[in-house]
């Protein structure tokens, strides 16, 4: 059953016309016919089963015959502080961390960032940001879809409220038993291609970040948090 994800509120046994973007993909593109059944999420939690009830040239409607209340989420609550990256690299990377569990994603920038956002073209790039996670969640069957939030300086973000438990992923830093008492609550710090400077890992460390070093390897950014959060997830659904 297709699902996609809509602005618009939703309750059982009420009518709602599709959002454009709704209606293009479901009826444009995959031929929707009138009695066909697909799953709406908007964001609020859950998702709810409707059935097409009226087509017309450019819109349609469609009747909410269920809720579901899980959405899916995982064991931890992630905040992923990730330095930006250019072309394909970042879209991955988000894709993947959203289809993982996070929870929440803030743009950073750092010493050897390769992106810096201006003015009118911030608002473009997270937009499309935005729409790889809410695809990320259409795929995976989060019905909670992530906020990416606009970039930081790093040492900014150091400043502001952090979850409980504070993870820089740092190659070649001996680190034994980081995730012994690792809590629920985590923000997991990932640098650019390039990595964070000596300086950068030393001021996430002042602000308690410990350092993670996964395996003998230098994950590129992209695969990293991919690698973390997948392990994490491990970690949390043994524990």
């Amino acid at each position: 059953m297709p699902r996609f994800f809509i602005e618009a509120d939703l309750a059982v046994n009420e009518n709602v016309e599709l959002t454009e973007t709704v209606f293009h993909h479901w009826v444009k593109v995959l031929r929707a016919q009138v009695g066909e059944t697909a799953t709406l999420f908007n964001g609020q939690g859950g998702e709810y089963q409707v059935s097409l009830t009226d087509i017309s040239k450019k819109t349609a409607s469609v009747l909410v015959q269920s809720f579901n209340p899980d959405n899916r989420q995982a064991p931890f609550q992630a905040l992923l502080g990730q330095v930006m990256s250019k072309g394909d690299r970042m879209d991955y990377a988000i894709q993947k961390a959203v289809e993982l569990g996070v929870d929440c994603i803030q743009l950073l920038t750092s010493d050897r960032c390769e992106m810096r956002l201006k003015y009118d073209r911030d608002q473009k790039k997270i937009d499309h940001w935005q729409g790889i996670a809410i695809a990320a969640c259409e795929q995976c069957g989060l019905n909670i879809v992530p906020k990416i939030l606009a970039p930081l300086a790093l040492a900014e973000w150091l400043t502001t409220p952090l979850p409980t438990s504070k993870l820089v992923l740092a190659p070649e830093k001996e680190q034994k038993n980081v995730l012994e008492n690792i809590t629920a609550d985590i923000a997991l710090l990932i640098g650019p291609e390039g990595g964070l400077s000596e300086a950068e890992i030393e001021l996430a460390n002042q602000h308690g970040f410990i350092n993670w070093c996964i395996g003998d390897r230098v994950l590129r950014t992209e695969t990293a948090p991919v690698v973390a959060l997948s392990i994490l997830n491990h970690v949390k659904h043994h524990n």
